[in-house]
């Protein structure tokens, strides 16, 4: 397989932050998105934004703004098929997506969600860590997506389905098991405390 291409997914709707753009939210020297796209970007050969609305407002990154190709607000599924339909426009084989509200997801990534495939002979592979009272919890945003799949998951969503994980469940998605770090890698800002949170693990180093 070739080296999969990158695409942050940027289409949540903030509710709990009063709505708006999460990625623009400020952390450390910069916001949300910047500490994203500096994370991703080491890591595939190229990257798009999933967004919908005006794609001027990203202009300042230099990246190519997606929006989905699914009418209303059908979720992370839908950033991944308009990912999958850009990626195969780039003759790409997959991608690997990371949400723009994640900003210390870890930074090796796509090395692990590539194994974890190869191992389990899958074409899907999503990102999970442990969990006490559970077998894993999984982070269905970050996930390794074949272009082989995108008519089938066109068909789904226009079919109506919305939960990541029971497509993927359809298609036996691998897990890449992330159980090394002190702190959650997949730690995201839904709300001003966890705004707070984030600056508080930057400035400590805790990242």
């Amino acid at each position: 397989m070739k080296r999969p291409l990158g695409v942050i997914l940027a289409g949540g709707q903030a509710t709990r932050m009063g709505g708006g753009d999460k990625a623009f939210l400020p952390l450390g020297k910069g916001c949300l998105i910047d500490h994203v796209i500096e994370r991703i970007s080491r890591q595939v050969p190229e990257l798009a934004l999933n967004a919908n609305g005006d794609p001027s407002r990203f202009d300042d990154f230099g990246l190519e703004v997606l929006p989905d190709s699914i009418e209303g607000f059908a979720g992370p599924l839908a950033g991944v098929l308009a990912g999958l339909d850009w990626a195969a426009a780039c003759g790409a084989d997959a991608i690997v997506t990371v949400a723009a509200d994640t900003p210390f997801f870890p930074p090796d990534l796509v090395d692990r969600l590539l194994a974890a495939a190869e191992s389990e002979c899958s074409e899907i592979a999503l990102a999970a860590t442990p969990h006490p009272e559970r077998k894993l919890i999984r982070h269905p945003t970050f996930g390794l997506w074949p272009v082989a799949l995108r008519d089938d998951l066109r068909a789904a969503l226009m079919a109506g389905l919305r939960k990541v994980v029971i497509w993927t469940d359809k298609h036996g998605a691998a897990a890449a098991v992330f159980d090394d770090t002190a702190t959650d890698p997949f730690f995201n800002v839904n709300t001003p405390d966890d705004l707070a949170k984030a600056q508080a693990m930057l400035a400590k180093g805790k990242i």
